[in-house]
């Protein structure tokens, strides 16, 4: 890089710095999560607000190396998210979770794929399966750390509804990421998918040799056995090693990151290690996230949107919003879920926030996606995570008391016994 290309990237990160912070406290203020107004400063830096100019102020030469820092970024962010999904949130609520999480993963899927077949007349592609199938997927995920932070604000997250709506979107998450890799593993093409058959004896080797020598690297939290200083360090490097690894195995970097966030001891026992490394990774991702966004507005051009962009985003969000809420809702309802709790969980599951970006950017990379359909996928991504707080507050403004599933079972079992 020539000097002044570098002083262009130094400027450029403080500019991305400055403006998703301001943008994020001012979503923040109107309670809107600090996200949404990160992704509409990326937004506003991209071509849809300054045309040409954008070429000058994130020149060609710059754009490698502000990617490469949006992906370190995203391999971090997909660590916490990993990091997050605890097993207790399924404790004592298998089968209420189950089902849910099929309705909240199926029916936005299935109807996601059906529209794949109406964006196909204006987004032609020579891979027609694996966009249909990434298509389903793109309105069917969940943002676990957005919800995550919802529920926390709201004061909901210690909660049975909080702790139904964590585990459901645990589960849809893993299923998402899963369907995803199958895809890129279908689209990447290329005479090597040998490569693919290591995914299992690593997920094996992260299971059995990993994972216990984290356990014991992090230690019981115990003033007795305190935890080792270059705990954090080691961790830090697995996450870069893991990620490197799936992307050698022809997956995206995400799911090594990912992989490792799951195998990282959890609970109470390690809360301390737990509190500490989510507190060095989010300073570093604070940083290198809002460098994620801005590579994603560099992509989002609405300048030429008109009548038939406008048809196919009325398309896109009712797909998008109708699938999610009504699978969600449907399923909750006939596992005997209220009716308010369950028109809760609904909107809650219908937060897709940075997750549902990442996704997109995987698709594009696989060039699944064309600009303007991209474009269009990243402003639903961004309506329908501003919504969940209107609707929460509307639908949800006074909780109730979510009965357990054991106490629903036995009125069940007393009601027919009278």
């Amino acid at each position: 890089m020539s000097s002044h290309q570098v002083q262009l990237l130094f400027v450029d990160l403080a500019l991305i710095v400055i403006v998703a912070r301001l943008l994020g406290r001012v979503a923040a203020r109107y309670g809107q999560p600090a996200v949404i107004g990160e992704i509409l400063g990326g937004i506003l830096l991209g071509p849809t607000v300054l045309g040409g100019a954008v070429d000058t102020l994130f020149p060609a030469g710059v754009r490698p190396v502000l990617t490469g820092l949006a992906d370190v970024g995203v391999a971090l962010f997909m660590f916490t998210v990993g990091l997050e999904i605890e097993t207790r949130h399924l404790r004592g609520r298998g089968r209420l979770t189950a089902g849910t999480a099929l309705g909240s993963m199926l029916v936005p899927f299935s109807l996601g794929v059906a529209m794949a077949f109406y964006l196909l007349r204006n987004h032609p592609t020579d891979r027609h399966g694996a966009f249909i199938v990434f298509v389903g997927l793109s309105v069917s995920v969940t943002a676990f750390p957005v919800l995550a932070r919802i529920l926390t604000d709201r004061g909901l997250s210690r909660t049975a509804l909080g702790g139904i709506a964590l585990a459901t979107a645990a589960v849809v998450d893993v299923l998402a990421w899963t369907g995803l890799a199958g895809v890129q593993a279908a689209a990447a093409g290329g005479g090597d998918h040998w490569r693919l058959f290591l995914a299992a004896p690593y997920l094996l080797a992260v299971v059995l040799v990993v994972r216990p020598l984290l356990r014991r690297l992090v230690g019981d939290g115990t003033p007795a056995r305190p935890q080792s200083p270059s705990a954090v360090l080691v961790v830090l490097v697995g996450i870069l090693l893991s990620a490197a690894a799936t992307e050698a195995m022809g997956l995206h970097f995400i799911f090594g990151a990912f992989i490792f966030g799951l195998a990282t001891p959890k609970g109470v026992a390690v809360q301390a290690f737990h509190t500490e490394i989510t507190e060095h990774v989010g300073r570093i991702s604070g940083l290198l996230l809002p460098v994620y966004f801005m590579v994603a507005g560099l992509g989002v051009d609405l300048r030429h949107f008109g009548a038939t962009q406008a048809g196919e985003m009325g398309v896109i969000l009712l797909v998008a919003v109708a699938g999610k809420f009504g699978g969600t809702y449907v399923a909750a309802r006939l596992l005997r879920l209220p009716g308010r709790p369950a028109c809760a969980l609904a909107a809650l599951m219908n937060t897709r926030g940075l997750t549902e970006l990442v996704i997109l950017g995987v698709g594009r990379q696989l060039g699944l996606l064309d600009g303007p359909l991209y474009s269009l996928m990243v402003v639903m991504a961004v309506v329908t995570t501003m919504m969940t707080g209107p609707l929460l507050n509307r639908i949800y403004h006074r909780p109730v008391e979510v009965p357990e599933a054991r106490v629903v079972r036995r009125r069940e079992e007393e009601k027919a016994a009278s």
